[in-house]
């Protein structure tokens, strides 16, 4: 395929099964991509170094998910999925000492071009190139987890690289909108597919190749993913929509925020 045609080319949309190695590769690509137009569009919101649980603006400031900030100096900290390390500048304001991580070379390409005070790695959450013990916590604001199809291996390799008593803090969409139209209007607020659903959301090209994928799991299987990735679950926070936050972001919106979560919280401890 050309590169016009590529630039004319719609994915197509589908929910179909998809393996470990087809999401990695997929999502690698996807965000190499569209790192540029996502950083463009969500870039002042996020912000160079703030602390964003989500679409809903929590911010860890108030929120406090990782402790008190005072807590966080002289801390190893590994921020899964980091993006363009907007949380991690934000930790290394608090003076801890993050890591960035991410499966896209183009997201850490912004990261660099923010800033070079993160160390960043490119690699893939399911096989973190750290020595047993490395971290006292680990965090992910909507990074990695929903677009892997084994979410335990990953929690296994977080635990595996947490120093007991480390706290492992993620973010993802919330379960209950995947039975519900991915649209910020009144047509999505009723719902169109089963809560139980856990086929994955698949974009592919005209060959059938995955180019994007998402996996769902019910707030159950999350929970016992948890459990099963060797963490105790301490807290699921569901953030409400705040009065100040008049945008949309994709199906986000104000309009859907008071009604329904947009955003699931899991805060866990490595025992």
């Amino acid at each position: 395929m050309s590169q016009e045609q590529a630039e004319r080319y719609e994915p197509e949309a589908t929910r179909r099964e998809s393996d470990g190695a087809e999401s990695s590769r997929a999502n690698r690509g996807w965000w190499n991509s569209n790192a540029d137009d996502y950083q463009i569009e969500h870039g002042t919101f996020l912000g160079d170094d703030r602390f964003v649980w989500g679409p809903e603006g929590l911010d860890e400031v108030e929120a406090e998910l990782l402790g008190p900030p005072e807590s966080l100096k002289g801390l190893d900290i590994l921020e899964i999925g980091a993006g363009a390390a907007q949380c991690s500048r934000w930790l290394t304001s608090q003076g801890a000492r993050p890591v960035a991580l991410d499966l896209s070379h183009r997201q850490l390409q912004h990261a660099l071009r923010i800033g070079d005070d993160v160390p960043l790695v490119e690699a893939d959450a399911g096989a973190l190139p750290f020595r047993d013990g490395s971290f006292d916590l680990a965090c992910s604001a909507y990074g990695a987890i929903p677009f892997v199809a084994d979410p335990v291996r990953v929690f296994r390799e977080v635990r595996r690289v947490l120093r007991p008593g480390g706290r492992w803090v993620f973010s993802v969409t919330h379960p209950i909108r995947w039975a519900f139209p991915d649209e910020p209007g009144p047509e999505g607020l009723s719902v169109s597919a089963s809560y139980f659903d856990r086929t994955p959301y698949v974009e592919q090209d005209d060959q059938g190749r995955a180019v994007y994928v998402e996996h769902h799991r019910t707030v159950g299987d999350r929970v016992r993913d948890v459990v099963a990735g060797g963490f105790r679950l301490v807290d699921l926070v569901e953030p409400e929509w705040p009065a100040w936050n008049t945008q949309d972001w994709g199906g986000w919106s104000p309009l859907r925020g008071k009604l329904i979560p947009g955003s699931a919280i899991f805060v866990c401890v490595r025992d």
